[in-house]
């Protein structure tokens, strides 16, 4: 059964750079801006990677302007955690830190168990294969949870 959109999601994944990044573009991309989408890393230690920029291009997704934040940062920066509907978090980590954070909040922190491709496959086109394997497995999560997109452009 679908959902109905929320008024606001935050992604979460271990540095805000593979995972994360493409589920809060993905979302905005096939769901529109009438849900408030953000995402956030345990850490953000690292740029956004090249490969999800490319994987994402192939569906007309645009992520080369993120810029990766951590948890501590977003609440640094005046993001209140407890003003999301859900939280998504897309690695063991991001979900543990998630349900830390948040202990003390009255929503939903979802789990969704999104392969980390990074440092998978010894070639350019075996790398970009795993790539896509979490960029689809981040649609088909998205699909089953808020059915297929409203808005394509």
């Amino acid at each position: 059964m679908v959902a109905p959109l929320p008024q606001s999601v935050l992604f979460c994944c271990d540095h805000n750079a593979v995972r994360s990044p493409m589920a809060e573009a993905i979302m905005k991309k096939f769901y529109g801006t009438g849900t408030y989408v953000q995402s956030a890393g345990v850490k953000a230690d690292m740029e956004i990677d090249g490969f999800s920029i490319a994987v994402c291009q192939e569906i007309d997704v645009e992520l080369s302007r993120h810029r990766s934040r951590s948890f501590d940062q977003m609440e640094d920066w005046g993001d209140d955690l407890g003003s999301f509907d859900l939280i998504v978090a897309l690695s063991p980590a991001s979900q543990r830190r998630a349900l830390d954070l948040t202990r003390f909040y009255h929503l939903e922190i979802a789990y969704w168990p999104i392969m980390d491709p990074t440092g998978l496959g010894e070639t350019r086109e075996a790398k970009l294969v795993n790539y896509r394997s979490a960029r689809d497995q981040i649609i088909d999560h998205l699909h089953d949870r808020w059915g297929p997109p409203t808005v394509l452009t």
